[in-house]
């Protein structure tokens, strides 16, 4: 006998809906730093201000490209084509994101590489203002992200925006250097460390996102099949799956080998095993009971759904 608990489903989607409001917004945000910076960079012969520049663009294409997935699959159903709507664009959006950080990193290599070898001088007060405006501006907008739990997308947007941060950092001690200390030589440095930031988010992302693509299981399921085993009236985990369609959907189906033979019996297990299966997070479970004579040869049995 099965059961599919969808009680968490209207709370993913209010998660959902703040979390592509929140990007839109760190997008607009992140779209005028962009602007200034390009133009500072341009004007006062900053490369460090132009990759911070370029850095804030790539995240700003991050940011909308994680808003439109959201929405979208925010909006869409999906019925029963679409078994869980369009949630794996969240992931397939942020593994791109993570992709198209690569050659932004190979672009701010080869020009920084270019000053190393033919120094060029900046306006320092001009460079410095803006590298100054370019740090409020990510720490706008991780102050928009942080609080609650965040989105695989969100969490990509934060370190990208951590990245970004540390990056205006970088160029305020660059300028600051040149200015001191005559170091022409420390606009370029500032660069390079940008892109070592870059890099740092972008496995970040890509790490996260591959893992749910292929199905990693988000919980230990050693762990989880020993907590499910030790609840009183389970008999055995004949079976145990667990995985992500986005980072804010948890999914698990699992066969139970009961005792238990009354309906009223098997129903007590079975909420207890999805009480376990809430408390660890998993959003939409499938729990089957057999009985233990059948768990070799697999679950048997009607099916059943609550909401």
């Amino acid at each position: 006998m099965a059961l599919h608990d969808h009680s968490d489903d209207d709370t993913a989607s209010s998660d959902t809906g703040r979390s592509i409001r929140r990007l839109a917004l760190v997008a607009i945000i992140n779209f005028v730093g962009f602007v200034v910076e390009l133009a500072g960079g341009i004007l006062f012969g900053s490369v460090a201000l132009i990759s911070d520049a370029i850095h804030m663009l790539f995240d700003m294409l991050a940011y909308v490209m994680a808003f439109s997935a959201g929405y979208t699959a925010e909006r869409f159903e999906g019925g029963e084509t679409w078994s869980y709507g369009l949630h794996r664009l969240e992931p397939v959006a942020a593994f791109l994101n993570g992709v198209l950080l690569i050659p932004m990193v190979a672009y701010i290599v080869w020009e920084s590489y270019q000053r190393f070898l033919a120094p060029v001088s900046i306006d320092i007060g001009l460079t410095l203002v803006i590298a100054v405006g370019g740090l409020l501006v990510n720490l706008g907008s991780v102050y928009v992200l942080q609080g609650d739990q965040m989105s695989l997308n969100e969490r990509g947007a934060f370190y990208h925006l951590l990245g970004d941060a540390g990056g205006s950092i970088a160029v305020i001690v660059s300028t600051v250097a040149v200015a001191l200390f005559d170091l022409p030589i420390a606009d370029p440095a500032a660069a390079i460390l940008i892109a070592v930031l870059i890099l740092w988010s972008a496995g970040r992302v890509l790490r996260e996102s591959t893992s749910i693509l292929l199905q990693r299981s988000p919980i230990a399921s050693d762990e989880l099949e020993a907590e499910l085993t030790a609840i009183e009236g389970v008999e055995q985990i004949a079976d145990l799956h667990v995985w992500q369609v986005c980072s804010q959907l948890t999914v698990a189906t699992v066969h139970v080998a009961v005792s238990a033979t009354s309906l009223e019996e098997q129903q007590e297990i079975r909420r207890r095993v999805h009480d376990h299966l809430s408390g660890r997070g998993v959003d939409h479970a499938t729990v089957e009971l057999v009985g233990e004579s059948d768990s070799e040869d697999g679950p048997t049995g009607s099916t059943t759904h609550s909401h």
